[in-house]
């Protein structure tokens, strides 16, 4: 008798998940539900992160163990330095006796193991603790506090002034390439890039200073001026929030001579390179295809060359805004700036190592900063950043 393929009335009809089902496995009943839909794909997990966001998380968590790292290259060259604090710091006379060399040890810790002193650092850096300098007598922190605004306020000034000008100088050379402005640039930012920083420093101070006295005298402020009421620390930002006009003036007045010989240095690095990388734009085949479109040159230059130029600039930008911030020890000098510059060679001079490991991760802190703010920037700039 053959069987019929219809299906019987009152039985229910085989979904297409038992008719697909292996053999050996049981089909799935009514009223049970595969929970596929709860669990999430490849292409949601991806969906839920940003890989810009994946990105900075990585480099921040690189940027922690290199800070770990800084501090303990820090400490170990400033601990295994053949020196003497004590002789350093008391002098030869009391250096010479070893009881006063025991006591002045022990205050400061430095009769421990170099393993237990570096544990110790690192549990009084957890709470904000420095240290105190073996040359103030006050905590670091508290003198970094006071060196850091000031080596700023320099810093920042210099590195607007050198972009603008910088940036400017190496985008007209670059599209005035072989003509007599070309070469003009290229030979003013080369004297600017080969002059030393601190000749030029003195050369100034002597010309403007003595000669001319059209510049006012060393430090931050006249002896005349009282500082403005702390706020950030930057003379000229204090006096402007506390509407001391005079004192803004004077500040900025002191100033002007060591922003423009940290600018000029800057100025001829950024020209060259901004050059450089201009010209390597120019000869790409995406610059070519836009000027046979008919695009005017203003928009070619502004949206496709700039924009593929800036990466490697703004790398530049950051290096030297990092160094410019880490001190620069001359020209400081040569004004008596009391900036991060002069408070390490302070420190470096009388072997204060709480001073000089502050100085050191204050250095490690500042170019980590930056290299993460840059590595923000080349995701807002390039968008392939973003897609990788």
């Amino acid at each position: 008798m053959r069987r019929s393929s219809r299906h019987q009335p009152g039985t229910a009809a085989p979904s297409r998940e038992d008719a697909a089902a292996p053999a050996g496995l049981p089909p799935v009943g009514a009223g049970e539900v595969i929970a596929t839909a709860a669990v999430p794909t490849d292409g949601a997990k991806v969906r839920s992160s940003h890989p810009l966001a994946r990105y900075l998380r990585r480099r921040l968590g690189v940027s922690v163990l290199l800070l770990i790292g800084v501090t303990l290259v820090t400490f170990l060259l400033t601990n295994l330095v053949p020196s003497n604090p004590a002789v350093a710091n008391l002098g030869q006379q009391a250096g010479s006796d070893p009881k006063v060399v025991a006591a002045f040890n022990a205050k400061y810790g430095l009769n421990r193991p170099l393993p237990v002193q570096y544990v110790i650092y690192l549990k009084n850096l957890l709470h904000g603790d420095l240290g105190t300098s073996l040359l103030t007598h006050q905590p670091v922190l508290s003198d970094l506090g006071t060196a850091i605004p000031a080596t700023m306020e320099l810093a920042l000034g210099a590195i607007v002034l050198s972009t603008l000008i910088g940036v400017s100088f190496g985008v007209f050379s670059a599209i005035r390439r072989g003509r007599a402005v070309d070469q003009g640039l290229r030979v003013i930012s080369l004297i600017g890039i080969s002059v030393p920083t601190f000749w030029l420093a003195l050369l100034s101070y002597y010309i403007f200073y003595y000669k001319l006295n059209i510049a006012p005298g060393s430090g931050r402020l006249s002896p005349t001026m009282t500082p403005p009421p702390h706020v950030t620390g930057l003379y000229t930002v204090d006096a402007l929030l506390a509407g001391q006009w005079s004192t803004f003036a004077d500040a900025a007045a002191h100033l002007m001579l060591p922003t423009l010989v940290l600018t000029a240095y800057t100025v001829g690095l950024l020209t060259r390179f901004t050059r450089s990388a201009i010209l390597e734009v120019l000869d790409q085949d995406f610059v070519r295809a836009a000027r046979a479109k008919g695009l005017p040159s203003r928009i070619v230059l502004r949206r496709y060359v700039l924009r593929a130029a800036l990466v490697p600039i703004l790398t530049l930008i950051g290096l030297a805004f990092g160094s410019l911030l880490s001190g620069t020890v001359l020209v400081e000098s040569v004004f008596a700036w009391p900036g991060i510059g002069a408070y390490a060679y302070q420190a470096a001079s009388h072997l204060d190592l709480p001073g000089i490991m502050g100085v050191g991760l204050f250095v490690g802190i500042v170019f980590l900063a930056v290299n993460f703010i840059v590595d923000l920037l080349y995701g807002v700039i390039d968008p392939r950043v973003r897609v990788s």
